[in-house]
């Protein structure tokens, strides 16, 4: 039973994509309301990101070190460490399983709102593409801002590492810092970027896909909202695994 309602979900929502992906009405609109979903979703999101990446780096930066402490190991690994563990991870994976918390539920209860009030079937009546209106500036918004939230994960996790080294004897700012330079690979880099456009999309278009298609009242909204983000946080570890194979080989 549960494969039939997974496939049909998924039919739906490839429907769902391709009424997304059409050419807007009027641009002015489109790109009026593209600017207000990356202050929406993405400014409004820089607060968030700076704290939990803060406090993130500095737990990393405790953790390598207090692990760490073979002789053998040169006194930079710990820096070294918690760079790579930043690039390749947090700042593009664990960052966007948060933001799927924060931005999905955001989108899935604004949408399912909106279709609970019946303002998605006035746009149908006047002859709008509702999915097209609502929902395309989100997906375009998040994804083009996403790069943006990442550059600002990897600087203030960083930074916490630094603090961590600063405000403690844990170990020296020099190592630390030597470490974060230390056999720096830039594709690392790029390899989050990459990856955070495919989860930016991901959170975007299931939460879309849940808001738009609820049936039922103010209960069902909070219960879309809730598999808007259960779906999408599966969806993007999925996706990690895949990315991960084909761009770190």
């Amino acid at each position: 039973m549960w494969i039939n309602s997974t496939l049909s979900s998924t039919g739906q929502y490839c429907l769902f994509i391709s009424r997304i992906f059409s050419l807007p009405d009027r641009w002015s609109v489109f790109f009026k309301r593209t600017v207000q979903e990356i202050s929406k979703l993405g400014i409004d999101s820089i607060p968030l990101v700076i704290i939990i990446s803060i406090f993130m780096g500095a737990v990393c930066t405790i953790q390598m070190q207090m692990n760490t402490t073979s002789p053998l190991m040169p006194a930079y690994t710990v820096g070294l460490a918690t760079r790579d563990i930043v690039l390749l991870e947090f700042s593009n994976s664990i960052l966007c399983l948060i933001l799927a918390g924060k931005v999905g539920s955001n989108i899935a209860s604004e949408i399912g709102t909106m279709r609970v009030t019946e303002q998605i079937d006035a746009l149908e009546i006047m002859g709008v593409n509702s999915a097209n209106y609502l929902v395309l500036p989100k997906i375009v918004a998040f994804v083009l801002f996403m790069p943006v939230l990442v550059i600002f994960c990897i600087g203030t996790s960083l930074f916490g590492g630094c603090c961590v080294a600063i405000f403690t004897d844990m170990i020296s700012l020099s190592k630390f810092i030597y470490g974060l330079q230390a056999l720096f690979n830039e594709w690392y880099v790029w390899y989050g970027i990459i990856k955070c456009f495919f989860f930016a999309f991901i959170i975007a278009s299931i939460s879309s896909y849940f808001g738009y298609y609820i049936k039922g009242g103010a209960l069902e909204v909070g219960k879309a909202s809730t598999n808007a983000v259960v779906t999408s946080s599966i969806l993007i570890l999925l996706f990690d695994v895949i990315l991960t194979k084909l761009l770190l080989q």
